[in-house]
């Protein structure tokens, strides 16, 4: 192909990439890959359309041109670590510093600095591109917690030991009180986020929302369409609303993120931590000075201990265990933040539901309810608790097993609904009166 044939071709992507279209569907359109869709969109986005034109192939001394074996080995060694995480074998981490471990493991010499590894994996496109403009401009529904224990976000935040050992440290924070809690694994499968599920809800009490991002031991993966997860049926069993926020886009998981800075700095800066057992000793040391600290303005005052409920909350009994069969379906709800695509859809566990009356790039919500009678996915433009919201769309959800009711233990009084914004002020009234009360007895 010639030379100004691929740089039409090159033009066409990135016209399909601005107009909206996901870079798979690129990819499916033009019969290339997903590295060369994501190569060009990188190049496109840092230089403009002069970084499309094709550049000059003579090679150029450099004397920090490192030894193609060593480029080589980097490029495998990314390659594998991609195979490693989509096979379900070990963790998904595939950024520079594990990269750089696994090439120490097979003692490379010399063994390139992590500045060398990005270039080389960027010239080779085997980079994720940041965040777009387009997503920049998607705006979301949110919820608007009043108090404590209505919302809270979990993360997780990925660190190594020395040595290369990878560990997936999970931290927790309600929106409100900013109460934290976390806990370190060796690994961040689906078993090790219900775990630290149970281990939040048991410490924090049962929130009327969990919100986490989309990893795949949280949602469940992306490779079955319309199968509920391990995690997603925890929740459902337990009474909490699961929130999965939208893909690439941690502003909507924001005081969790915020959060994840202090942590790093009080439990990994300045730091020698050799196992998991230490990890968790100085990160719980960090949490118990967190929750008595008084640096929060927006608590005015008060610290994240005494701000949120240790007594009288609804908590997951110390003695709860996951169990070892697969948890049924429960009564109950998930959410959804997502970005209509210019299909026109929404994509919810890995199926596309038709939103025909939505806009593209329009953020909505998505409620996937689950009741004896079956389930039902419903798109809103606005999240439950806003004063008045429409619904965009409405799908049966297909099941293949049958929905059980709520277990006694862990019934909650329902929430009432209000159709109107009168109901909605007198209930917002009504909570700043509970919340200055509650704070009254704390003086």
């Amino acid at each position: 192909m010639r030379d100004s044939d691929w740089y039409a071709r090159r033009k066409t992507a990135i016209h399909l990439f601005r107009s909206g279209l996901s870079p798979r569907k690129i990819a499916a359109e033009l019969g290339c890959s997903l590295c060369w869709i994501y190569k060009w969109q990188a190049r496109f986005e840092a230089e403009g359309w002069d970084g499309v034109q094709s550049r000059s192939r003579v090679p150029t001394h450099s004397p920090r041109q490192l030894p193609e074996p060593i480029r080589r080995a980097i490029c495998q060694a990314r390659s594998e670590l991609e195979a490693e995480g989509a096979e379900g074998k070990g963790l998904r981490y595939i950024g520079v510093p594990v990269v750089r471990a696994r090439l120490k493991e097979q003692a490379l010499d010399p063994l390139p600095s992590i500045s060398s590894i990005e270039r080389v994996l960027r010239a080779a496109g085997m980079t994720r591109s940041r965040q777009t403009t387009r997503d920049k401009r998607v705006f979301y529904p949110r919820l608007r917690p009043l108090h404590p224990q209505y919302l809270i976000q979990v993360d997780i935040v990925p660190h190594f030991l020395p040595g290369g050992q990878r560990v997936a440290c999970f931290n927790a924070m309600d929106v409100v009180s900013r109460y934290p809690t976390g806990c370190s694994y060796e690994r961040r499968r689906s078993q090790e986020a219900a775990e630290f599920l149970i281990h939040l809800w048991q410490e924090m009490g049962i929130p009327t929302y969990t919100q986490s991002d989309n990893e795949g031991c949280f949602s469940g993966g992306t490779t079955h369409p319309g199968v509920v997860g391990k995690v997603p049926r925890l929740a459902l069993f337990v009474g909490t609303e699961l929130l999965f926020s939208p893909p690439y886009h941690p502003q909507s998981n924001g005081t969790v993120e915020r959060f994840h800075q202090a942590y790093d700095k009080h439990v990994w800066q300045d730091t020698s931590l050799h196992n998991v057992a230490e990890v968790q000793a100085q990160a719980d040391r960090f949490f118990a000075d967190y929750r008595r600290s008084h640096h929060h303005a927006a608590l005015q005052g008060r610290t994240p201990g005494e701000l949120h409920p240790q007594k009288g909350s609804e908590k997951l009994p110390a003695t709860f265990t996951l169990p070892e069969k697969k948890l049924p379906l429960t009564v109950g709800r998930l959410h959804f933040m997502r970005a209509v695509t210019q299909e026109d859809t929404v994509s919810v566990l890995n199926l596309d539901w038709p939103v025909p009356s939505a806009y593209p790039d329009q953020g909505v919500w998505i409620t996937l309810e689950f009741t004896l009678d079956g389930a039902t996915l419903r798109v809103y433009d606005d999240a439950p608790d806003a004063p008045k919201r429409t619904c965009l769309a409405k799908h049966p959800f297909p099941l293949k097993e049958e929905v059980h009711p709520v277990r006694p233990e862990f019934q909650k009084t329902p929430a009432r609904k209000h159709k109107s914004p009168i109901g909605l002020v007198a209930r917002v009234i009504r909570s700043a009166v509970q919340t200055a009360a509650y704070l009254s007895t704390m003086s």
